[in-house]
């Protein structure tokens, strides 16, 4: 009777081998489930947040009162366009998507102010250093068929994206504030990476200023 008492004692005390590994296998699975979930929150929580900031609150603004460009309320979004290119063929319909864009459009012929515009951009984008990558440079020109410009393109702007401003690009000149051509429009406009036009710089603005709000803007931003 008590060997029998003492047998069930120690059947009752016995541990599982079988148990005690699929519990360790649900904590490794339930660790590894953590592990996955808090990376994804790292990555995604700070993207969700600027969005909402930027998107989706009327009063508030990454760049406050700060910037030196003027903002575009709301922002105006780009509908997909393929303009055709100086050197032939034509752009992607959603060239103006993926990164940071800085345009310039010029209705006349492109004369000293407007040269140095395309200066301008092109020294803003280069002091960006690494982020550089993350901005494209955009011209629309009416008028290329002037072979001063067109060397000048070639020598010192050979990442510029330059399009034949005609027909094709009038959706996009009329979401520019004045319209280019007008009065006071000889600016620089930001096209956000999801292809939204949302600020713009006057024709006296200075290039230290645009570099500044594009500093801002990339450190901000976790899209483009």
């Amino acid at each position: 009777m008590s060997a029998a008492r003492g047998h069930g004692r120690g059947t009752a005390g016995a541990k599982d081998p079988g148990g005690s590994a699929a519990g360790a296998a649900g904590r490794h699975h339930r660790r590894r489930r953590a592990q996955l979930i808090g990376l994804a929150l790292f990555f995604f929580v700070p993207l969700a947040v600027s969005f909402y900031l930027y998107y989706g609150q009327k009063t508030w603004r990454p760049l406050g009162h700060v910037n030196h460009g003027v903002l575009i309320e709301p922002a105006r979004p780009v509908p997909p366009l393929a303009l055709p290119l100086q050197n032939g063929g034509t752009t992607r319909p959603n060239f103006l998507q993926g990164k940071w864009t800085l345009l310039y459009a010029e209705t006349g012929t492109c004369l000293e102010s407007c040269r140095k515009r395309l200066y301008d951009m092109r020294q803003v984008r280069t002091a960006l250093d690494r982020d550089m990558d993350r901005v494209q440079r955009v011209f629309l020109a009416a008028h290329l068929d002037d072979p001063t410009l067109l060397s000048t393109l070639h020598d010192l702007h050979p990442d510029l994206v330059v399009v034949r401003l005609d027909a094709a690009a009038g959706p996009l000149i009329a979401l520019l504030p004045g319209g280019a051509g007008a009065p006071g429009a000889d600016r620089i406009y930001v096209i956000d990476p999801l292809g939204n036009l949302m600020m713009w710089y006057a024709a006296d603005a200075k290039p230290k200023g645009l570099l500044e709000d594009m500093k801002r803007l990339l450190r901000l931003s976790s899209i483009g």
